[in-house]
């Protein structure tokens, strides 16, 4: 392929070389990542002590900034005293890939600390619970009037103006008085996660219906459609799979509601996993977590996406999906 084909305006690139990019934008990081983690001149600002010699505070395994370990090397060097031993290792917040690797399986079979706390796939059950009613409720609602705004004036001057209005209020602003309203277990959590998304999804949808192109609407009534039927037989079907794109979207946005819900309420979910980890400084745990939620949104978003080009075989999904 010529560098030509490489960088043409809207031209779709052949199937390798889209799947080769694909498999590159997950390389590309996990290299960079590696190289900081696996060799020390690039950055490995600590040193990990091996043998402490005669520094009273070292301790094997510790880490220390590399100028406190050269400055009591030095200091030491000039009284005669043994020379502590170590080696540069970045900061404990930091694990290497295969430590995060491994934590993929050993965070589901390691214990919680504490009795009463859930385990990681407990945590997680719980999360995805969470994320399903808070979309779904606001998908039973914001579609619908979303529909409606972008097909009839009428509605659109009704809801949209408070809609854009509260739309740039903070979901997280509304969390005491959830809790104090829907009380401490789930319930404030989804209605986080349903105004995160509601108003939002109201405004992408309305503007997606009134993206449908006015001649097949004029054919409609043409032919003599009346207004619920050019609604539910000409509007609808025409933008039902403009519609179902914005759905997975909007659905990413959810997840990412999901951090911030799950900080009040009850202590549960894969949020309070991941701030216990962090409390026992198992940081390669914080990590495998973090990536769970993005390996499972990303395993939906594929499983949409593969439904969506069955359920709408008539129209090519977008190249990158």
């Amino acid at each position: 392929m010529t560098r030509t084909h490489w960088f043409a305006v809207r031209k779709e690139l052949p199937h390798r070389s889209r799947l080769w990019l694909g498999v590159m934008s997950f390389l590309l990081p996990l290299a960079i990542w590696s190289l900081v983690s696996y060799v020390p001149f690039v950055w490995h600002p600590k040193m990990e002590i091996i043998d402490p010699g005669d520094v009273s505070y070292f301790r094997p395994g510790m880490l220390v900034d590399r100028k406190v370990f050269a400055k009591e090397s030095a200091a030491l060097q000039n009284t005669g005293g043994a020379l502590p031993q170590g080696k540069r290792a970045n900061p404990i917040y930091l694990p290497a890939p295969h430590a995060v690797a491994k934590a993929f399986f050993t965070a589901f079979t390691t214990p919680p600390k504490r009795r009463n706390e859930p385990w990681l796939h407990e945590s997680l059950w719980q999360s995805i619970q969470v994320i399903f009613w808070g979309f779904f409720l606001s998908s039973l609602i914001g579609v619908p009037l979303g529909i409606l705004a972008g097909t009839y004036d009428v509605f659109s001057r009704l809801f949209e103006p408070f809609i854009e209005f509260f739309r740039y209020l903070p979901a997280p602003a509304f969390g005491a008085l959830a809790v104090a309203i829907l009380g401490i277990h789930d319930a404030p959590k989804i209605a986080i996660i349903f105004i995160g998304t509601f108003f939002q999804q109201v405004l992408v949808i309305s503007n997606t219906t009134r993206q449908l192109d006015p001649a097949l609407l004029e054919a409609a009534m043409t032919l003599g459609a009346k207004r619920f039927s050019l609604l539910f037989k000409v509007v609808i079907p025409g933008v039902i799979q403009q519609l179902y794109r914005d759905q997975r979207i909007l659905l990413g946005w959810a997840w990412t509601y999901l951090i911030v819900a799950e900080l009040i309420g009850s202590s549960s979910g894969i949020t309070w996993f991941i701030t216990q980890q962090a409390r026992y400084k198992n940081f390669d745990n914080v990590y495998a977590a973090i990536m769970m939620i993005g390996i499972i949104g990303i395993t939906t978003d594929l499983l949409l996406a593969r439904l969506g080009r069955r359920i709408f075989p008539w129209q090519r999904q977008p190249a990158q999906v």
